[in-house]
Protein backbone atom coordinates (compact mmCIF):
# COMPACT_ATOMS: atom_id res chain seq x y z
CA UNK A 1 0.00 0.00 0.00
CA UNK A 2 1.77 3.48 -0.84
CA UNK A 3 2.64 5.80 1.72
CA UNK A 4 -0.96 7.51 3.28
CA UNK A 5 1.10 10.70 3.61
CA UNK A 6 1.46 11.10 0.39
CA UNK A 7 -2.12 10.11 -1.08
CA UNK A 8 -3.05 12.64 1.28
CA UNK A 9 -0.81 15.18 -0.34
CA UNK A 10 -1.51 14.57 -3.72
CA UNK A 11 -5.00 14.47 -2.90
CA UNK A 12 -5.67 17.65 -0.96
CA UNK A 13 -3.12 19.31 -4.10
CA UNK A 14 -5.69 17.95 -6.55
CA UNK A 15 -8.65 19.59 -4.25
CA UNK A 16 -6.95 22.86 -3.60
CA UNK A 17 -6.02 23.57 -7.35
CA UNK A 18 -9.45 22.54 -8.62
CA UNK A 19 -10.86 25.23 -5.77
CA UNK A 20 -8.85 28.29 -7.19
CA UNK A 21 -10.05 27.29 -10.73
CA UNK A 22 -13.56 27.39 -8.98
CA UNK A 23 -12.94 30.67 -6.93
CA UNK A 24 -11.23 32.84 -9.90
CA UNK A 25 -14.06 32.01 -12.05
CA UNK A 26 -16.95 32.38 -9.67
CA UNK A 27 -19.13 34.82 -11.54
CA UNK A 28 -17.30 35.39 -14.16
CA UNK A 29 -18.14 34.53 -17.94
CA UNK A 30 -17.56 31.07 -19.48
CA UNK A 31 -19.47 28.67 -21.50
CA UNK A 32 -22.32 26.23 -20.54
CA UNK A 33 -23.47 23.08 -21.85
CA UNK A 34 -26.27 20.48 -21.48
CA UNK A 35 -25.87 17.18 -20.71
CA UNK A 36 -28.84 14.49 -20.42
CA UNK A 37 -31.40 17.06 -19.13
CA UNK A 38 -31.64 20.77 -20.26
CA UNK A 39 -31.03 21.67 -16.51
CA UNK A 40 -27.81 19.08 -15.95
CA UNK A 41 -25.33 21.40 -16.81
CA UNK A 42 -21.67 20.96 -17.73
CA UNK A 43 -19.19 24.76 -17.69
CA UNK A 44 -16.15 24.92 -19.01
CA UNK A 45 -14.63 25.50 -15.80
CA UNK A 46 -15.90 22.04 -14.78
CA UNK A 47 -14.02 20.51 -17.49
CA UNK A 48 -10.69 22.63 -16.94
CA UNK A 49 -11.04 21.70 -13.16
CA UNK A 50 -10.91 17.63 -13.80
CA UNK A 51 -8.41 18.03 -16.34
CA UNK A 52 -6.48 19.93 -13.35
CA UNK A 53 -7.22 17.27 -10.84
CA UNK A 54 -6.36 14.27 -13.21
CA UNK A 55 -3.26 15.87 -14.61
CA UNK A 56 -2.22 15.68 -10.59
CA UNK A 57 -2.68 12.42 -9.88
CA UNK A 58 -1.88 11.21 -13.01
CA UNK A 59 1.59 12.92 -12.57
CA UNK A 60 1.98 10.91 -9.19
CA UNK A 61 0.19 7.69 -9.65
CA UNK A 62 -0.43 6.75 -13.91
CA UNK A 63 -1.34 2.96 -12.56
CA UNK A 64 -4.31 4.79 -10.84
CA UNK A 65 -7.99 3.86 -12.04
CA UNK A 66 -10.09 7.30 -12.39
CA UNK A 67 -13.57 8.10 -12.26
CA UNK A 68 -14.52 11.56 -13.78
CA UNK A 69 -17.69 13.12 -13.77
CA UNK A 70 -16.78 14.47 -17.27
CA UNK A 71 -14.65 12.53 -18.42
CA UNK A 72 -15.66 9.03 -17.72
CA UNK A 73 -13.19 5.88 -16.44
CA UNK A 74 -9.44 5.57 -17.47
CA UNK A 75 -7.62 2.41 -16.35
CA UNK A 76 -9.65 -0.14 -14.53
CA UNK A 77 -7.30 -3.08 -13.42
CA UNK A 78 -5.68 -0.88 -9.88
CA UNK A 79 -6.32 -1.69 -6.33
CA UNK A 80 -6.68 2.55 -6.14
CA UNK A 81 -9.64 4.25 -7.72
CA UNK A 82 -9.46 8.02 -7.48
CA UNK A 83 -13.15 9.45 -7.79
CA UNK A 84 -13.82 12.81 -8.92
CA UNK A 85 -16.29 15.58 -9.26
CA UNK A 86 -14.92 19.07 -10.70
CA UNK A 87 -17.60 20.99 -9.46
CA UNK A 88 -20.92 19.53 -7.32
CA UNK A 89 -23.64 22.09 -7.78
CA UNK A 90 -22.58 23.19 -11.20
CA UNK A 91 -25.99 24.86 -11.40
CA UNK A 92 -25.18 26.33 -8.42
CA UNK A 93 -21.86 27.77 -9.53
CA UNK A 94 -23.76 28.88 -12.98
CA UNK A 95 -25.78 31.16 -11.54
CA UNK A 96 -23.62 32.30 -8.58
CA UNK A 97 -24.92 31.13 -6.00
CA UNK A 98 -21.63 29.75 -3.39
CA UNK A 99 -23.12 26.40 -3.02
CA UNK A 100 -20.28 24.23 -5.29
CA UNK A 101 -17.35 22.17 -4.72
CA UNK A 102 -14.46 20.13 -5.53
CA UNK A 103 -15.16 16.44 -4.02
CA UNK A 104 -12.63 13.82 -4.61
CA UNK A 105 -12.86 10.21 -2.96
CA UNK A 106 -10.01 7.45 -3.07
CA UNK A 107 -10.98 3.90 -2.44
CA UNK A 108 -8.49 1.11 -2.43
CA UNK A 109 -9.67 -2.34 -2.58
CA UNK A 110 -13.24 -1.04 -3.14
CA UNK A 111 -13.47 0.89 0.04
CA UNK A 112 -13.37 4.80 0.43
CA UNK A 113 -10.00 5.62 2.41
CA UNK A 114 -9.59 9.45 1.82
CA UNK A 115 -12.20 12.33 0.88
CA UNK A 116 -12.14 15.59 0.66
CA UNK A 117 -14.45 18.20 -0.27
CA UNK A 118 -14.07 21.98 -1.03
CA UNK A 119 -16.03 24.69 -1.36
CA UNK A 120 -13.73 27.79 -2.30
CA UNK A 121 -15.98 30.62 -2.18
CA UNK A 122 -16.44 30.10 1.36
CA UNK A 123 -13.55 28.68 1.78
CA UNK A 124 -14.36 25.32 3.53
CA UNK A 125 -12.36 22.10 3.31
CA UNK A 126 -13.53 18.97 4.41
CA UNK A 127 -11.49 15.90 4.95
CA UNK A 128 -11.55 12.41 6.19
CA UNK A 129 -9.12 9.57 6.76
CA UNK A 130 -10.55 5.94 6.76
CA UNK A 131 -9.90 5.15 11.37
CA UNK A 132 -8.90 8.97 11.43
CA UNK A 133 -11.94 11.18 11.71
CA UNK A 134 -13.06 14.08 10.29
CA UNK A 135 -12.00 17.45 9.78
CA UNK A 136 -12.95 21.09 8.80
CA UNK A 137 -10.20 23.49 7.48
CA UNK A 138 -7.94 21.19 10.16
CA UNK A 139 -10.75 21.04 12.92
CA UNK A 140 -12.13 18.02 14.21
CA UNK A 141 -16.06 17.76 12.82
CA UNK A 142 -18.55 15.26 14.58
CA UNK A 143 -22.46 14.62 13.59
CA UNK A 144 -25.50 16.65 16.08
CA UNK A 145 -26.58 14.54 18.61
CA UNK A 146 -30.43 15.56 18.32
CA UNK A 147 -32.06 13.28 19.62
CA UNK A 148 -35.73 13.94 18.94
CA UNK A 149 -36.90 13.58 15.27
CA UNK A 150 -39.77 16.06 15.62
CA UNK A 151 -37.03 18.76 16.05
CA UNK A 152 -34.98 17.08 13.47
CA UNK A 153 -32.99 19.84 10.74
CA UNK A 154 -32.91 17.96 7.15
CA UNK A 155 -31.58 18.36 3.83
CA UNK A 156 -32.68 16.83 0.36
CA UNK A 157 -31.81 16.87 -3.32
CA UNK A 158 -34.12 15.97 -6.51
CA UNK A 159 -32.62 14.13 -9.27
CA UNK A 160 -33.42 15.51 -13.00
CA UNK A 161 -34.37 12.22 -14.03
CA UNK A 162 -36.69 10.41 -11.84
CA UNK A 163 -35.09 6.69 -11.29
CA UNK A 164 -36.41 3.59 -12.83
CA UNK A 165 -37.86 0.47 -10.87
CA UNK A 166 -39.11 3.12 -7.70
CA UNK A 167 -42.03 2.01 -5.78
CA UNK A 168 -43.30 5.34 -5.61
CA UNK A 169 -42.70 9.15 -6.90
CA UNK A 170 -39.62 10.46 -4.80
CA UNK A 171 -42.16 13.88 -3.98
CA UNK A 172 -43.69 11.29 -2.21
CA UNK A 173 -41.37 10.74 0.15
CA UNK A 174 -40.67 14.63 0.70
CA UNK A 175 -44.34 14.95 1.08
CA UNK A 176 -44.40 12.77 4.19
CA UNK A 177 -41.72 14.14 6.06
CA UNK A 178 -42.88 17.76 5.16
CA UNK A 179 -46.46 16.29 6.74
CA UNK A 180 -43.95 15.83 10.01
CA UNK A 181 -43.60 19.20 10.08
CA UNK A 182 -40.01 19.18 9.50
CA UNK A 183 -38.11 21.82 8.24
CA UNK A 184 -36.12 20.58 5.17
CA UNK A 185 -33.46 22.46 2.83
CA UNK A 186 -32.51 21.91 -0.68
CA UNK A 187 -29.37 23.23 -1.66
CA UNK A 188 -28.22 21.86 -4.66
CA UNK A 189 -25.08 19.51 -3.73
CA UNK A 190 -24.95 16.25 -2.41
CA UNK A 191 -21.36 16.71 -1.54
CA UNK A 192 -21.87 19.68 0.93
CA UNK A 193 -25.08 18.39 2.26
CA UNK A 194 -23.21 15.10 3.94
CA UNK A 195 -20.70 17.27 4.60
CA UNK A 196 -22.99 19.44 6.81
CA UNK A 197 -24.86 16.73 7.97
CA UNK A 198 -20.89 15.50 9.22
CA UNK A 199 -20.96 18.69 11.27
CA UNK A 200 -24.18 19.17 12.74
CA UNK A 201 -25.77 21.61 10.38
CA UNK A 202 -28.07 19.18 9.41
CA UNK A 203 -29.34 16.30 11.11
CA UNK A 204 -30.10 14.33 8.40
CA UNK A 205 -30.24 13.92 4.46
CA UNK A 206 -31.41 11.53 1.52
CA UNK A 207 -31.51 11.19 -1.93
CA UNK A 208 -32.34 9.20 -4.89
CA UNK A 209 -30.33 8.42 -7.96
CA UNK A 210 -27.09 10.02 -6.69
CA UNK A 211 -23.27 9.01 -8.89
CA UNK A 212 -20.23 7.64 -7.02
CA UNK A 213 -18.84 10.75 -7.90
CA UNK A 214 -21.37 13.37 -6.28
CA UNK A 215 -21.18 10.63 -2.63
CA UNK A 216 -17.57 9.43 -2.51
CA UNK A 217 -15.77 11.79 -0.30
CA UNK A 218 -18.86 12.93 1.79
CA UNK A 219 -19.59 9.12 2.40
CA UNK A 220 -16.73 8.64 4.15
CA UNK A 221 -16.53 12.26 5.98
CA UNK A 222 -19.86 11.51 7.62
CA UNK A 223 -19.10 8.01 8.32
CA UNK A 224 -15.48 9.43 10.03
CA UNK A 225 -17.66 12.51 12.24
CA UNK A 226 -19.86 9.72 13.63
CA UNK A 227 -22.66 8.99 11.26
CA UNK A 228 -24.66 6.59 9.71
CA UNK A 229 -25.17 6.00 5.57
CA UNK A 230 -27.22 3.00 4.17
CA UNK A 231 -29.68 2.51 1.60
CA UNK A 232 -33.40 3.04 1.78
CA UNK A 233 -33.38 -0.17 3.26
CA UNK A 234 -30.95 0.34 6.21
CA UNK A 235 -28.88 -1.76 4.40
CA UNK A 236 -24.53 -0.61 4.31
CA UNK A 237 -23.81 -0.05 0.81
CA UNK A 238 -21.55 1.59 -1.50
CA UNK A 239 -21.02 5.01 -3.09
CA UNK A 240 -21.80 3.38 -6.11
CA UNK A 241 -25.50 2.58 -4.63
CA UNK A 242 -28.03 4.80 -5.86
CA UNK A 243 -29.97 5.65 -2.86
CA UNK A 244 -28.56 7.35 0.17
CA UNK A 245 -29.42 7.91 3.57
CA UNK A 246 -27.27 10.02 5.41
CA UNK A 247 -28.19 10.82 9.70
CA UNK A 248 -26.43 11.46 13.17
CA UNK A 249 -27.68 7.65 13.40
CA UNK A 250 -29.37 8.51 16.52
CA UNK A 251 -32.07 9.71 14.05
CA UNK A 252 -31.92 6.71 11.26
CA UNK A 253 -34.31 4.61 12.13
CA UNK A 254 -37.20 7.76 12.28
CA UNK A 255 -36.07 8.65 8.18
CA UNK A 256 -35.88 4.83 7.28
CA UNK A 257 -39.12 4.59 8.66
CA UNK A 258 -40.81 7.59 6.70
CA UNK A 259 -38.95 6.47 3.95
CA UNK A 260 -40.31 3.10 3.81
CA UNK A 261 -44.03 3.79 4.78
CA UNK A 262 -45.83 3.16 1.31
CA UNK A 263 -49.34 5.06 0.22
CA UNK A 264 -50.38 8.35 1.14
Amino acid sequence: MINRDELKDVLLTATREAGKIIKSNFNGIFKIDHKEGINNLVTEVDKLAEETIMAIIRGAYPGHSIIGEESGEFIKESEYQWIIDPIDGTVNFAHGIPLCCVSIGLLYQGSVTMGAVFNPVMDELFFAEKGKGATLNGEPIKVSSKNNFKTAFLVTGFPYKWPENTLEHPIKVFERMILEGLPIRRLGSAAIDLCWVACGRFDGFWEYNLSAWDVAAGYLIVLEAGGTITDFDGNIGTVFDKQTLATNGIIHKDMLGIIQKSGA
